[in-house]
């Protein structure tokens, strides 16, 4: 059966660094599912600095232009709410605004067979109101633990949220383990990578940036967003430090997430780097040039339950991973290498660097291959179909 989906997200379409969000959306309007992604309505209260700024500025340009069809089957709206979470009054008065405003979007494009996918626990009020048959809310993070957080709305709201719902889907085991004692039709769905993508950092003829050919010597490299809740800066400190003659790359968007993020400790070392966020079309080209992986990751509430997307698409390009023990990696730590500070994690990306071994090499690349979107989302369609039946003989 063909759906209609109203994607309501954590992220923006255009941001340049594509999460399940955008994937699952444009995987699922390339199977003839229409789709209707909205972007964030935010999560935290805007804070007076530039960044935020550009954001309000950029959020009221692209409110103002409406629904915008990016792909056959896809569109975009961006929404622009009062940004007080924790003020009952306003979350009302927001999502009237948006209730009003996808009904009549969804009457334009006719939505039919409506699924309502949430990302962003605080719109729990639009469950029943937008005429879908099913309501899916996807869990990806503990977005509570995230700096900033309207902490007591968030939990309540989610509580809320997963007690309407018909479908949840967890991507950390810890996360599934407290979401499934509200819900149990709750579903453990990890993060997965897009294969062939990434994949693309073996081939041959995959040219170089020209900001990496003139580095010499292994390059440490990481993507993603470069955040001080995720990213355990102390500890790229003192491993950059440790390893002079090793350059440290960082590709991503300084504070995403958390613009008060601070690199000054690190701006001052020679052998690290900070490359500024790339396309994800060329994202491949960077990984084929790295020597080895990072996931130098804080241990913290967040990360507990966090299941980084980016392991998944280190693997598919063949990348011996150094990480810290995070909890949802467990069941990978036997094709990784772990460092929990500065003398071990040294240690763990020597033993990568001086990896000579191809079997380890497929063994990540046939693991990535078996965690892909496509697989993903099949399971995910068949949950659906599944429970959409179910409350058909129910009936």
């Amino acid at each position: 059966m063909k759906y209609d989906f109203i994607l309501i997200s954590t992220a923006d379409w255009d941001n340049p660094f594509w999460t399940n969000k955008q994937h699952i959306a444009k995987r699922l309007a390339d199977r003839g599912h229409r789709v209707l992604y909205v972007d964030s309505i935010g999560l935290r209260r805007p804070e007076v600095n530039k960044k935020d700024l550009k954001r309000i500025t950029s959020k009221l340009k692209k409110y103002t232009q409406g629904i915008l069809k990016k792909q056959e089957n896809l569109w975009v709206w961006s929404p622009v709410v009062i940004p007080i979470h924790s003020n009952e009054l306003v979350r009302k008065l927001n999502f009237k605004i948006m209730e009003l405003s996808l009904n009549r979007f969804s009457n334009k494009l006719n939505f039919e067979n409506t699924v309502l996918w949430i990302y962003n626990p605080l719109t729990q009020p639009l469950v029943g109101k937008l005429n879908e048959k099913i309501t899916v809310y996807h869990c990806v993070d503990e977005l509570s633990a995230q700096p900033g957080m309207p902490v007591k709305t968030l939990k309540e709201e989610e509580t809320l949220l997963l007690k309407k719902v018909d479908i949840v889907y967890a991507t950390s085991k810890s996360l599934y383990d407290s979401k499934k004692n509200i819900n149990a039709q709750t579903f453990y769905s990890p993060n997965v990578a897009d294969f062939s993508h990434f994949n693309k950092a073996l081939s041959s003829n995959l040219e170089i940036p020209e900001e990496l050919k003139s580095i010499s010597g292994p390059i440490i490299g990481f993507i993603g967003a470069i955040s001080s809740y995720k990213l355990n800066f102390s500890l790229i400190e003192n491993i950059a430090k440790k390893n002079p003659d090793y350059n440290f790359v960082f590709i991503g968007q300084i504070g995403e997430g958390e613009p008060s993020t601070n690199i000054d400790q690190l701006k001052d070392l020679k052998n690290v780097r900070f490359l500024g966020a790339k396309s994800y079309d060329n994202l491949p080209s960077y990984l084929k040039r790295f020597d080895v992986c990072l996931l130098p990751n804080n241990l913290n509430e967040y990360t507990k339950n966090m299941f980084p997307m980016k392991f998944f698409e280190y693997l598919a390009a063949g990348k011996p991973v150094v990480l810290t023990p995070l909890e949802a990696l467990k069941d990978y730590y036997n094709l990784c290498y772990i460092g929990e500070d500065a003398e071990s994690f040294s240690n763990a990306i020597k033993r990568a660097l001086n990896e000579n071994d191809d079997k380890i090499i497929n063994k990540r690349i046939q693991e990535s291959k078996k965690h892909d979107w496509e697989s993903r989302i099949d399971k995910m369609l068949e949950s659906i179909d599944d429970n959409i039946n179910k409350k058909k003989a129910d009936k």
